[in-house]
């Protein structure tokens, strides 16, 4: 197959690595432009960047590629690009950015997407973290054949993954990448004779993008609740706890699953206990206890570490 593939982080690159093991004649990648980051902010490419260039294969890089958008001198070039490699299929997971039509018609089958869901669930920018921050069971991948819409094109291969009780999105992530670069070569497999299914009408939700503002603690929510967002914020953006000028991120947690009466005397966010297993802090409903935290500018800790600087007392009120 003569495949373009459209994608930028770690999640695309595994599938990228895939289509380039099985041998397939990768014509060309597009990734998003380069971006600042880390301390000195400088400029970094993509994972999915990285590994086309040090295996040599020709990348395109574009803002947008709307004809008559911000961009049209990249997304004119793009076009002629893509009409020019005549591939079969365009292969896309993570990309980022909004395919045209244009872009769906230019390949022979179309582009094919690796979306980290069991749609028609959890559409949009973040399937893996709301899945998790839902309290869902289970998840997985499935291969669609994409349209104009967000996440609405028709279904051609879907596969059940497990969320265990401690995954986070980084363990989830790499389970749903393994499982996305091993399923994108079984559709090319079947290139031609696809069975596509519509989705359902039923059972639609968005998982809308990741903000820094959603990092903060609200004790008043239920410690349930408050444990599944933990594992959801990690690694990006953390779960962040204030005690007075003190901003502490929460890496792991759990809630308590014997009642406490203590909490019937104390409001939310009050610090109810520190010791090695743990600081119990009195939520809404029930008491979230945190086991992995980092003070700023530190590292994270297992709590038993964290504790022997941790100058809060038993009393003290975290701020929701």
């Amino acid at each position: 197959m003569r495949v373009i593939f459209a994608g930028t982080p770690e999640f695309a690159r595994s599938a990228l690595a895939a289509l380039h093991a099985a041998g397939h004649d990768i014509v060309g990648v597009l990734t998003q432009p380069d971006r600042p980051a880390g301390r000195g902010m400088k400029l970094q490419a993509s994972a999915v960047k990285q590994f086309a260039q040090l295996h040599g294969l020709p990348v395109v890089q574009a803002h947008s590629l709307k004809l008559d958008g911000k961009y049209p001198e990249e997304a004119h070039a793009a076009k002629e690009w893509l009409t020019q490699v005549q591939a079969d299929v365009m292969v896309v997971a993570a990309y980022g950015l909004i395919l045209p039509q244009w872009v769906l018609d230019a390949p022979r089958y179309g582009c094919l997407n690796i979306h980290a869901s069991l749609l028609p669930r959890w559409r949009g920018a973040a399937p893996i973290h709301r899945a998790i921050e839902a309290g869902d069971t289970q998840t997985g991948v499935t291969i669609m054949q994409m349209d104009a819409g967000l996440d609405t094109g028709d279904m051609l291969l879907e596969e059940v993954c497990a969320i265990s009780a401690l995954d986070t999105t980084a363990s989830l992530h790499d389970k749903l990448a393994e499982l996305g670069a091993h399923m994108i070569l079984k559709a090319l497999s079947q290139a031609g004779h696809f069975k596509p299914v519509k989705q359902p009408f039923e059972g639609v939700t968005y998982a809308r993008k990741i903000e820094k503002a959603e990092a903060g603690i609200d004790w008043t929510q239920a410690a349930q609740v408050l444990a599944q967002r933990v594992r959801a914020f990690d690694p990006f953006p953390g779960m962040t706890a204030q005690l007075g000028a003190e901003l502490i991120k929460v890496w792991q947690a759990h809630a308590e699953t014997t009642p406490r009466s203590d909490t019937n005397q104390n409001g939310p966010g009050t610090l109810l206990s520190v010791g090695p297993d743990g600081l119990r802090v009195a939520c809404g409903e029930g008491v979230l206890c945190l086991t992995q935290l980092q003070n700023a500018g530190g590292k994270r800790l297992p709590v038993a570490d964290f504790v022997r600087s941790f100058k809060g007392p038993e009393g003290d009120v975290f701020q929701s």
